[in-house]
């Protein structure tokens, strides 16, 4: 592997590290998932509880009518697999897909689907609508119906459905506030489950009596039914208490919108109903089958980057904090690595980072653990020629049109010859300018699923430190 493209990047290592992280991107190909967890038998429905793990659990039931609801950025391939799936007598149209609004324009019609696009990751009044006919159509489903949730990342933001007396704006304040603070996905989705009529197991309590069962594509790090989406359709052990706590923990309780903090201290005096927990008798119908994971997808990397001749290593199957922090650990175990004769080694890993915001500069987590790790490896002298890729599975990273960066030992000259100073692009978050002077942002496209992140960095034997 000593090709080297033009700018002095090593080509077959940048090729074969995309060729990696797209075989983690189609492993948890949405429909394919929807496909393996629902079957017909007998003009019946059945719903594997564990599929592909041998001889699952099934659920099934004699149901007049299945109300499909798809909510997430897998949404268009998760509803058509079921629509397409689902025998006529079942399904009579009354289905709704709701999905970031680039997905929503790139796809056509649906048959038997209301397609909503809405925003992400702040939500929009177009989400507003999409929350509010989602419960419609919860709420319509009758005691010998099945409610079908299709759920995947991104659909927390969605459908947001504050609670009134907040506003949208309110509510879309307080998210803000949030991401900017560095919160992680759990401590997001704690507080937006006790600001929404939807989160929180919200969209069981409107489904009931109805039976519901949720398909669900994670892009939580451990797969915690309750995080992925803000678990809409699953109870939560969290509380208003807990909620207050994240938003004083990350130094914004005190600007946070005054409804908000009214309502979250009215329902820490249980002056307001909680979310359902554990045990509610809404649940009695409910189910749950996870059809998808950042685990399944780094597996599926690390069979791809063996089939191509790398020895492989897992350095994290929870990459989590800081990116700029994650790209250090990373590099620690690039430079740890005994230098030898031996096969290319391929380190990767998955999970979800942060980034707290200090500038106003445009970029995303993956954007800015690819920079951060370009201007450590040149500081720390990591020899040879590498690869390093970092990237949403989803196709897109924070606010903009890539999914991540990747690097290697030219990125940095590339970004001087440009005139940028990655020092400064770094310190403003403003990644996404820094990986343009150097050619390096990842741009596969919306991908369609969403199931966190994938880090993937490719090292050549025979180096020296």
């Amino acid at each position: 592997m000593n090709q080297a493209g033009d700018g002095g990047r090593p080509a077959e290592l940048r090729a074969l590290a995309q060729e990696i992280y797209m075989a983690g991107v189609k492993a948890v190909d949405p429909a394919d998932a929807v496909r393996r967890a629902l079957r017909i038998k007998n003009d019946r429905l059945e719903i594997l509880l564990s599929p592909g793990e041998g001889d699952s659990e099934i659920r099934c039931g004699n149901w007049q009518a299945v109300r499909p609801i798809a909510i997430g950025k897998a949404a268009i391939a998760m509803a058509r697999a079921a629509g397409e799936l689902l025998p006529d007598r079942l399904f009579q149209g009354d289905g709704v897909i709701v999905t970031n609004h680039e997905n929503a324009a790139s796809t056509a019609e649906t048959p038997g689907f209301e397609l909503i696009g809405a925003g992400h990751p702040l939500p929009d009044e177009s989400g507003l609508r999409a929350g509010r006919r989602v419960m419609e159509i919860a709420g319509q489903a009758g005691e010998d119906e099945l409610v079908l949730v299709l759920v995947s990342g991104g659909g927390s933001a969605l459908v947001p459905a504050p609670v009134p007396p907040i506003t949208l704006g309110e509510k879309i304040a307080a998210t803000d506030l949030l991401l900017a603070s560095g919160a992680d996905i759990v401590q997001m989705n704690c507080v937006r489950k006790h600001l929404s009529l939807l989160k929180g197991g919200g969209l069981a309590r409107y489904a009931a009596p109805a039976a519901l069962h949720a398909l669900i594509l994670s892009d939580v790090i451990g797969d915690d039914l309750s995080a992925i989406a803000s678990g809409p359709t699953v109870p939560d052990a969290t509380s208003y208490a807990e909620a207050i706590g994240i938003l004083k923990d990350g130094g914004v309780w005190d600007r946070v919108p005054e409804s908000v903090k009214h309502h979250l201290d009215q329902g820490r005096e249980g002056r307001i109903e909680e979310t359902p927990k554990p045990g509610d008798a809404i649940f009695q119908q409910t189910g749950a089958t996870l059809v998808g994971s950042n685990g399944l997808s780094l597996a599926a990397t690390e069979t791809q980057a063996q089939k191509l001749g790398f020895e492989t290593h897992v350095v994290s199957e929870a990459l989590c904090g800081e990116a700029q922090a994650a790209a250090e650990l990373m590099l620690d175990h690039a430079l740890a690595v005994e230098p030898g004769a031996g096969r290319p080694l391929a380190l990767l890993a998955g999970g979800e980072t942060t980034v707290t915001l200090r500038g106003d500069g445009r970029g995303g987590r993956n954007q800015e653990m690819a920079l951060a790790f370009a201007m450590r490896a040149a500081d720390r002298g990591l020899k040879g020629r590498w690869a390093f890729l970092s990237g949403g599975t989803d196709g897109r990273d924070g606010p903009t049109d890539a999914a991540g960066g990747l690097v290697d030992p030219g990125s940095m000259a590339r970004i001087s010859a440009a005139g940028g100073n990655a020092t400064a692009l770094l310190g403003n978050n403003d990644s996404y300018q820094a990986l343009a002077y150097a050619g390096d942002l990842l741009k596969p496209g919306a991908t369609g699923t969403n199931v966190a992140d994938l880090q993937v960095l490719l090292l050549e034997p025979g180096r020296s430190h």
